[in-house]
Formats: structure tokens, C-alpha cells, sequence
């Protein structure tokens, strides 16, 4: 499902609008929480997904901390994501929704576009700041969080969309914490029941090494 960038967005000077790539929660947007202008599907070229210790920023009773998402830099990696086209003002409160994450500039040849012209603005990812942790406490993944990242792949990329994911992204050994009917995400999505299934059958196969019908 590619979008154009809006005329709107075209308009912008360039100095007005920046975009940065969602790998997880961002590439859904129910989830965007700024007067975004626009965003589409897109790929990047030199990242690989993985989970990584952080601490929830809504401490939950008993789960201060958990593992979310990352991106970090390797060779010959490609992943799927969506490029959010925002505006320069609302960069501070992005910043803010990614604490414990670095801004990091993607140079522009390391972007593929699935539709629609290059942009003409900063481009950004967002890594982890426990990329570089020597020791991974193989905190547990929020179940809600999880939820939120599939549906946004799902209605991005359909369901290849998903598998592909999941082939694509590190450190599903650790355990998923069932948070799902009383979320600790302050941004959990709810699930179409067909969704569901979908995402625990798919998960559990990817888990165990089976292959589905």
C-alpha cells in the first residue's frame, strides 16, 4: 500500500519538514501521536532489527523494564519500514517518545523508495542506546508492544509483510510477557480477532521452527 507524499509535504520548504524511519511501533500509525504530514513504505539498506533492554517509560507494578526494538548497523542488511515525512517543530516530541534512543542521520543512498520521489529533508533511524551493552538481560517483550508492530506491518506490508519481519529482526529466544488484555505499551492498538490468531500462530511457528500451512 504505497502513499505519495501529500502536496502538503511538497510544499513544505525543507527546512520545515524532516522524516525518520519506523522499524517497530512507528510503522503503525495509529501509534503516531504528532500532526505528522505524510509517510509511506519504504527500505533500508545497512540495518538489522533487534530487541534490546529499556526501561518502560509507565512503570508497570513488578515490570520496570522490558525489551523493545532497535535498529543497529550491519553490512548487507535490509529491513522494511515507513518513512514518517513530520514536521521540523514536532522533532522534539519524536525525540521524547524514543528516549533511550539516538537520532542517528541515514544517508540517503541507503534508502530505497517502494514509491514516490526521494525526499528532500533530513532522513533519521532511531538506535538503541544499549546497542553497545556487553550483556543482554533478555528482558521479556510486551505482548501489547509486539501487537502494535505486527498491525502496523500487516497494514503496510501485508501478511509477508509480518513473516518478513520476523525473519528480519534478532532475539525472539526471549520470552513475550502475555500483557495483552491489561497493556503496559501506553500506546497498545486492539486486534481484530483474525489478527490475533494470525500473529500468535505465526509467532509460535517462528518460535518453535515449524512451518505453517
Amino acid at each position: 500500500m504505497n502513499r505519495q507524499i501529500t502536496t502538503e509535504a511538497e510544499l513544505l520548504q525543507p527546512e520545515q519538514l524532516v522524516a525518520y524511519f519506523g522499524y517497530g511501533s512507528l510503522v503503525n500509525r495509529v501509534t503516531l501521536r504528532t500532526s505528522y504530514v505524510s509517510a509511506q513504505p519504504v527500505r533500508l539498506h545497512g540495518w538489522r532489527r533487534c530487541w534490546r533492554p529499556r526501561h518502560i517509560d509507565l512503570v508497570h507494578e513488578g515490570q520496570p523494564s522490558a525489551s523493545l526494538l532497535s535498529a543497529r548497523q550491519v553490512a548487507d542488511s535490509v529491513i522494511d519500514g515507513l518513512l514518517v515525512y513530520d514536521r521540523f517543530e514536532n522533532l522534539a516530541a519524536v525525540d521524547e517518545r524514543e528516549s533511550g534512543y539516538d537520532r542517528v542521520a541515514v544517508p540517503l543512498e541507503r534508502l530505497q523508495m517502494l514509491g514516490g520521489a526521494l525526499p528532500n529533508c533530513p532522513i533519521y533511524v532511531y538506535e538503541a542506546q544499549t546497542n553497545a551493552a556487553t550483556h543482554d538481560p533478555g528482558e521479556p517483550i510486551l505482548q501489547s508492544y509486539l501487537d502494535a508492530v505486527l498491525q502496523g506491518f500487516l497494514t503496510e506490508f501485508g501478511r509477508q509483510g509480518v513473516r518478513d519481519f520476523l525473519a528480519t529482526t534478532d532475539g525472539f529466544e526471549r520470552s513475550v510477557l502475555a500483557d495483552r488484555h491489561a497493556p503496559i505499551y501506553p500506546r497498545a492498538v486492539r486486534l481484530l480477532s483474525e489478527e490475533q490468531s494470525f500473529f500468535d500462530d505465526l509467532l509460535h511457528a517462528h518460535r518453535t521452527g515449524t512451518v505453517l500451512p
